[in-house]
């Protein structure tokens, strides 16, 4: 079954099992999903603006195309999620875990996402314009097509990670860890020839 346009605004649903649930273009926003986890469940262009997930768990889930704008975010973990297309605006990631998710599209842009684990992640084409991932942890992770202009790397560790020739050139990889094989593609990227 199948919830469509459902106004959740403001619901307390905290501490809540949701498993195998669909909800299509649902407005959540300002509810209190504090410690609710679901799984296999799918949210489709949903409205999470101010929602509060701290200590939320979510499995196997998709959020497809979803608006998390100033979203409590703290002390989530994802695993084996799609976030597919979806839009973060200044939301709180302090001790998120992502686990094999996928990122694919989505928009961090200005985030502050410093320190945070997103190693072996899905970026694919994400919006990470202006985000701040000083110390991140982006091992393994595909960046491919990521838009990474105005980001802050400082300290990020990239080793691993794919990163296609545009993105190295977009971005300041200044105190970035990388491999060897992410230094010579960028060191391609900027014009110099490796022999």
């Amino acid at each position: 079954m199948t919830e469509t346009a459902e106004d959740y605004r403001e619901a307390v649903l905290s501490q809540q099992w949701w498993e195998k649930r669909s909800f299509v273009g649902c407005d959540f926003t300002e509810a209190d999903l504090r410690g609710l986890r679901t799984q296999g469940c799918t949210f489709d262009q949903c409205d999470f603006t101010k929602v509060d997930f701290e200590g939320s768990r979510h499995e196997a889930s998709a959020f497809r195309s979803c608006t998390f704008d100033r979203s409590v975010l703290a002390g989530t973990r994802w695993s084996s999620c799609s976030m597919l297309g979806s839009s973060f605006v200044d939301c709180r990631f302090q001790k998120i875990a992502f686990t094999e998710c996928d990122l694919s599209l989505v928009s961090l842009s200005r985030n502050r996402l410093s320190k945070v684990d997103l190693s072996g992640l899905r970026l694919r084409e994400a919006n990470l314009t202006e985000a701040d991932l000083t110390g991140a942890d982006l091992r393994g992770a595909d960046l491919t097509g990521a838009r990474l202009a105005g980001a802050k790397l400082d300290g990020a560790d990239l080793r691993g990670a794919r990163i296609d020739a545009n993105g190295l050139v977009q971005a300041n990889l200044s105190g970035v860890h990388v491999d060897t094989e992410t230094a010579i593609a960028y060191a391609a990227a900027h014009g110099l020839v490796v022999h």
